[in-house]
């Protein structure tokens, strides 16, 4: 579904990603490990074409067509969604106006609202009124954003875990949620550096320096990455505070 060839990414003349390729299949939970520093969030926002991100060498294919050039929004409308990280507030807009917003792109027949909700342990009852807004916790609208990626039904989530976690979302609640985005068709990049949630994959890929150094059997990526990468100096400047500097 996803084949990244020799992408490079430098920012203002830094090399942030080099000599990248990766691939991920239909329907398949693939998980990226990395310390931080390493490049994953980095590597989401490249494939989500997001601005300041655009690639300075190689090829993204998406279903076979290429789309190392088009904007985020060309991206959506194929299928890419990304989430978590950093999610919105929308002011004005409830809870429940967001998620039937998402909701459009699936169609009938796929997980209510509400359902979504109960997915990221969050009780619609309490939050369907509430404004997607500065009251609500940092914890409360990640939960929300992935309720919305869900409600999407993406042909590709891209789920890039922050390091803080996700409020009280337990392990395994996190891992029921990735597991039903499987179950429904939807391919899962997630971009971790949990090793409980990444064994859950499919496949896995470990990343170290702005490159793909490893691809497998996510236990057996999940061992090289404890042994070869949690004490490896290769961490560059985080990609955002490089395009801060322009």
């Amino acid at each position: 579904m996803l084949s990244l060839s020799n992408i490079e990414l430098k920012i203002n003349g830094k090399k942030i990603l080099h000599d990248l390729n990766l691939e991920v299949r239909k329907g398949e939970i693939h998980s990226i490990l990395g310390a931080n520093g390493t490049g994953k969030s980095t590597l989401a926002s490249v494939i989500m074409g997001l601005n300041g991100y655009q690639v300075t060498g190689g090829r993204i294919l998406f279903d076979g067509e290429d789309i190392t050039n088009f904007p985020v929004y060309e991206r959506a409308r194929r299928g890419i969604t990304l989430g978590w990280q950093e999610p919105a507030r929308f002011e004005g807009l409830t809870v429940g106006e967001y998620l039937k917003i998402s909701k459009r792109f699936s169609g009938d027949g796929f997980l209510s609202v509400r359902e979504c909700l109960l997915k990221v342990g969050l009780s619609p009852e309490l939050y369907l009124a509430r404004a997607v807004d500065g009251t609500l916790s940092g914890g409360e609208r990640k939960r929300i954003e992935l309720a919305s990626v869900l409600a999407m039904k993406p042909k590709l989530a891209i789920l890039d875990e922050p390091d803080s976690g996700i409020d009280s979302l337990s392990i395994d609640h996190i891992v029921d949620v990735i597991k039903t985005f499987s179950r429904t068709g939807s391919a899962v990049l997630l971009i971790t550096h949990h090793e409980e949630v990444a064994a859950i994959a499919d496949r896995a890929s470990s990343l170290c320096d702005g490159t793909v150094v490893k691809t497998g059997e996510p236990l057996a990526v999940a061992k090289f990455f404890r042994n070869h990468c949690e004490e490896c100096p290769h961490v560059n400047q985080p990609a955002e505070e490089v395009i801060g500097n322009d």
